[in-house]
């Protein structure tokens, strides 16, 4: 494992993080433009940037057709933490699809 596979972890981490604070802000109530100027919204969208510096770092050195489906883990973790977080349902089909999620990210890596 390279520096550069830090890089993309750390991307997916605070991707992972842009995203809970979005839907932070977007419980927050009020009209939209309330909701953009949240200070959860408005730090969800900075990490965002941070998040595609790391990406970038990441894909010097990783091939974009690896690096891309390992962003999809965001979404594993996303799924698991706005179930905690949230009280947002995992049903069958979402737990069947994280598993091929897994599955298919561990596949890449792997070959």
């Amino acid at each position: 494992m390279t520096w550069h596979h830090g890089a993309l972890a750390l991307g997916i981490l605070v991707g992972i993080a842009a995203q809970l604070l979005l839907k932070q802000g977007a419980m927050g109530g009020g009209n939209i433009v309330a909701q953009f100027m949240s200070p959860w919204t408005i730090g969800g969208l900075a990490l965002y940037g941070i998040a595609a510096f790391f990406y970038v770092v990441a894909l010097r050195a990783i091939p974009v057709s690896v690096a891309f489906p390992s962003v999809a883990l965001s979404y594993v973790l996303v799924a698991l933490l706005a179930s905690f977080w949230f009280g947002e349902s995992l049903g069958v089909a979402h737990i069947a699809g994280i598993v091929l999620i897994v599955v298919g990210v561990g596949v890449l890596h792997i070959v």
